[in-house]
């Protein structure tokens, strides 16, 4: 997949992480590149040659793939560690929490309730922030005795004689009020989480702290699923607190449903008639949003398919075919949506075509001003965090009329105002002209620049 990320920074920081490589033997080092994803090159030239080789032959699609067998093979410095999280995190334009709402909500916390267990709490510490391990033997040996540690410090000023540091203090000689934004987010993540407090009352008072100062950044600390009985708190968006998870899907439809009441107090609907006019998506949407590999298992479970590959198979067929067939461009959106994605697509989010938003039993006529301005949309991804994503492919019928002969300012505003009403709900809308999609290879190609784009700027929940 075309990727226009500017990764010159990742590739610097993790080219000093590979350089590390010239340390095996010639014999190992072709070996040593295909654990991290790397090229094999002969052996040629000094160890340190063959490795800038092999490097310089990773494209930039591919360095996120280097960096996370990096990170997962623990390798290089925390400080080389950290700095590729970084690099990879700010990848998913993760939301600003500016310096002034850190140290407000640090002189907020009380330090005493956050450290119940020094064991976890120093742990967590240690997954996010250098405390100076490595080199403290280094530094005892030059000093002839113990030298600076910040693990020390922690452990003297806020375990051995509590009081002494506030959280002001210990996040100051963290770093945390310079750090990277996904990285304090993380960090707030972990503070509040069942592997530091293992008690749900206090967990929830100290979300409910951080939420004081940081839903002014519009995020907070969401619960967003159960871990050992714990309750799992994620920083999400409060610009989709509306959002609630969906309860039924209706897409890929022939025709106009027939829906009915089948408990009105439950507000549960039937969809009557032809079962196979429409697909109604009735399991709870995962956390992560909706993916391909969750669309398919509920597909291969309803339609009782055995074969995976099948199963892929018609439900790639059955998507499309609700595609409408005098629109070309939405059938190449679909198509070069997957092209481009390729296996990927598993565990990115799924395509849903010919959603339905709305319904009506009475039609725009009989409805008249009070009419619902949008019934349907082109396509619909649902991402981590209850995010909506809604792509639009418009014709010339979206704003003209006579067959495409005179302008129709009212359609247009029509159009316009129900984006609107879209955003107003929590939907990001994103529009294509039909002719930028009207042939294929230019469709793909659109996808190819759009995608990386997409996904850079939403959290998809998947690295690289």
């Amino acid at each position: 997949m075309a990727d226009s990320r500017d990764r010159s920074t990742l590739r610097q920081v993790v080219g000093d992480v590979v350089a590390r490589l010239g340390g095996h033997s010639h014999a190992r080092l072709n070996a040593a590149f295909a654990e991290l994803g790397m090229p094999t090159v002969p052996e040629e030239g000094t160890k340190g040659e063959r490795v800038e080789r092999s490097f310089a032959q990773v494209p930039d699609s591919d360095l996120p793939l280097v960096a996370n067998r990096i990170l997962a093979a623990g390798q290089g410095s925390p400080q080389q560690r950290f700095r590729i999280e970084d690099e990879l995190w700010a990848e998913s334009s993760p939301p600003e929490i500016p310096t002034r709402i850190r140290r407000e909500l640090a002189r907020s916390l009380d330090l005493n309730a956050m450290t119940p267990n020094e064991t976890r709490f120093m742990a967590m510490l240690s997954r996010y922030w250098v405390l100076g391990d490595e080199l403290s033997p280094l530094l005892d040996a030059f000093f002839s005795s113990q030298g600076p540690s910040l693990r020390r410090d922690i452990q003297q000023h806020v375990f051995r004689n509590p009081g002494d540091w506030t959280a002001e203090i210990l996040l100051e000689n963290l770093g945390a009020f310079e750090a990277g934004d996904s990285r304090f987010a993380r960090f707030l993540e972990a503070m509040v989480s069942a592997d530091v407090l293992l008690d749900e009352s206090t967990q929830r008072l100290l979300v409910d702290t951080i939420n004081e100062h940081i839903r002014s950044a519009a995020v907070e600390l969401r619960e967003t699923g159960i871990e050992g009985g714990y309750p799992r708190f994620t920083m999400v968006s409060t610009r989709l607190a509306g959002n609630r998870k969906p309860k039924n899907i209706i897409f890929a439809s022939l025709t106009k449903p027939d829906i009915r009441f089948k408990n009105a107090m439950d507000n549960d609907i039937e969809i009557v008639g032809d079962p196979e006019n429409e697909l109604v998506y009735d399991r709870q949407t995962p956390d992560h949003g909706l993916r391909w590999r969750d669309l398919q298992a509920w597909w291969q479970d309803t339609r009782k398919i055995l074969d995976e590959a099948e199963a892929k198979t018609s439900l790639y067929k059955r998507l499309h075919r609700c595609l409408p067939e005098n629109s070309p461009g939405q059938q190449n959106l679909f198509g070069a949506y997957h092209h481009v994605l390729g296996d990927r697509v598993y565990d990115l989010p799924v395509l849903l075509p010919e959603v339905w938003l709305h319904w009506d039993h009475r039609t725009v006529r009989e409805r008249g001003p009070q009419a619902l301005l949008r019934s349907r949309m082109d396509f619909l991804l649902l991402l981590p965090h209850r995010q909506r994503i809604v792509l639009e492919v418009d014709g010339s019928q979206h704003y003209t009329r006579d067959r495409g002969q005179r302008p129709d300012t009212a359609k247009y505003a029509e159009m316009v105002a129900a984006d609107r009403d879209l955003k107003l709900r929590g939907y990001e809308v994103f529009r294509f002209g039909h002719d930028e999609l009207e042939e294929a290879r230019d469709a793909q190609a659109l996808m190819e620049r759009f995608l990386p784009a997409l996904f850079q700027r939403f959290d998809t929940g998947v690295g690289g």
